[in-house]
């Protein structure tokens, strides 16, 4: 009974997290998915979890946030859209976000930085 109710103490912060090619979230075939759990301990099939939601933490659970202000690497300009995306509940709260970038090298220059889309 107590392990209930200590873990009752924390809001749930659980995401499936993907990478896929296409245009919108709605149509991408998903190339990888991980799982990331935040709370109360770090957690998932994510391969940094402890770094991803330090990150998520820093912004408040704001998947925009994490993009870098500038892009850092120039990227040729083909058309093969990659759309990401952060599914599930964020420190109790349903999230559902994507985003879409012109190819691979976009997103690793907007995302580059950063551990939660790095899988």
């Amino acid at each position: 009974m107590a392990d209930a109710a200590t873990s009752s103490l924390y809001a749930p912060s659980a995401l499936v997290l993907t990478v896929g090619a296409g245009e919108s979230a709605d149509t991408a075939t998903v190339l990888r998915a991980v799982t990331l759990t935040c709370a109360p301990t770090p957690g998932g099939s994510h391969p940094d979890p402890a770094a991803a939601c330090a990150e998520l933490t820093a912004t408040g659970g704001q998947f925009g946030a994490l993009a870098a202000d500038a892009p850092t690497r120039t990227c040729t300009r083909q058309w093969e859209p990659v759309t990401i995306t952060g599914d599930g509940v964020w420190q109790g709260k349903r999230v559902s976000w994507s985003a879409t970038y012109g190819n691979a090298c976009e997103l690793r220059s907007t995302m580059a930085e950063g551990a939660v889309f790095t899988f």
